[in-house]
């Protein structure tokens, strides 16, 4: 097969070994290759910018950055690139959140081999892309329905960061040069927008969709 006829696949992944395995799976298959590996999300991006890519694997755990934001990032370079996400997260919240921000298939790291070149497929061919496991996590019942996911501003991602740092509201207040009054209606407008009661359930929610 030419190469030109290959579907052209770069995996973002900081586990040498997945890495490393993943490719070693994919080798067997004569209309995948695998062009590039990257252990940082960030210098996937230049990559992308000058080479054609159809495929991106993407761990959602990267040192530099997180799958959700990259994935945006990915899309925005080449809306046509498929990102289908490679993880052994299994929350349903995240999968639908990723999937939310542009992500074309979702497989986790335990899947055989066939199920994710049967994913690859589905996903350039137009569809979701899920494996067995994922598919049966997203059927779960759950409350509420999928909905988009709630924006937050530069300035509320501000506040959630120290909030997760264990800073008080005068403690924000003054870091950032508001009044407690403000630190705490932004408070108030994210516990809105995520349907939570507090800020625990607030952090809760924002790091397990990798908001902050």
């Amino acid at each position: 097969m030419k190469q030109t006829d290959m579907i052209k696949i770069i995996i973002v992944d900081d586990h040498p070994i997945v890495t490393e395995g993943v490719k070693a799976l994919l080798k067997n298959h004569p209309d995948l290759t695998v062009l590039q590996t990257f252990d940082h999300g960030l210098p996937s991006l230049p990559y992308l910018e000058v080479n054609e890519v159809d495929v991106v694997l993407l761990d959602i755990s990267l040192p530099d950055t997180n799958g959700m934001e990259l994935c945006l990032k990915i899309k925005s370079i080449n809306s046509k690139i498929c990102v289908i996400v490679l993880s052994n997260h299994a929350e349903r919240s995240l999968i639908l959140s990723m999937l939310q921000n542009g992500a074309s298939g979702y497989i986790l790291k335990t899947s055989p081999v066939d199920e994710i070149k049967q994913c690859i497929t589905d996903a350039l061919n137009g569809g979701l892309a899920f494996t067995k496991a994922v598919q049966q996590i997203i059927l779960k019942p759950t409350v509420g329905e999928l909905k988009k996911q709630p924006k937050i501003t530069k300035r509320e991602k501000q506040i959630l960061q120290l909030i997760a740092d264990g800073k008080t509201t005068s403690n924000i207040a003054e870091t950032l040069f508001l009044s407690p009054a403000t630190v705490e209606t932004h408070r108030h407008n994210m516990m809105q927008k995520f349907g939570v009661k507090n800020a625990i359930e607030l952090l809760k929610v924002v790091q397990e969709r990798m908001l902050i």
